[in-house]
């Protein structure tokens, strides 16, 4: 038996290609990954990993509550980040935007696209 499924598009994070934002399954909502874009501009949020890694929360937490849902409910991430040394940065926001019990993580070092330094997904329960 298929699982119903919603399409969820924010109007609050802008998207850098043919991709649905988020897709709602059952009681789940499974994220396109969220890089640090200013919505306001449509560019980089900034020049440091900090800066970028910001607002690609902010633009996850947008998202996640577009969908019904919020960063308290996320069960899983992959964290994409283009350098290695980054991790101790990441580490501290993921403890301010996680607070308590953090969700499963991952942390593959890649390379991505217009010179962002960072980009996440996420897997989160539904309310």
């Amino acid at each position: 038996m298929a699982l119903p499924e919603e399409i969820i598009t924010s109007r609050r994070v802008p998207r850098l290609g043919p991709y649905s934002q988020a897709v709602r399954a059952g009681n789940f909502v499974f994220t396109a990954g969220q890089a640090g874009i200013d919505p306001a501009t449509g560019l980089s949020a900034g020049p440091t990993f900090e800066a970028q890694a910001r607002q690609a929360f902010a633009n996850l937490r947008a998202v996640l509550e577009d969908a019904g849902t919020g960063l308290h409910r996320v069960v899983k991430v992959t964290c994409f980040v283009a350098d290695a040394d980054a991790f101790s940065k990441l580490n501290e926001l993921f403890t301010e935007f996680f607070p308590g019990s953090p969700p499963v993580r991952s942390t593959p070092v890649v390379a991505l696209p217009k010179g962002l330094l960072f980009s996440i997904d996420a897997i989160a329960v539904v309310e």
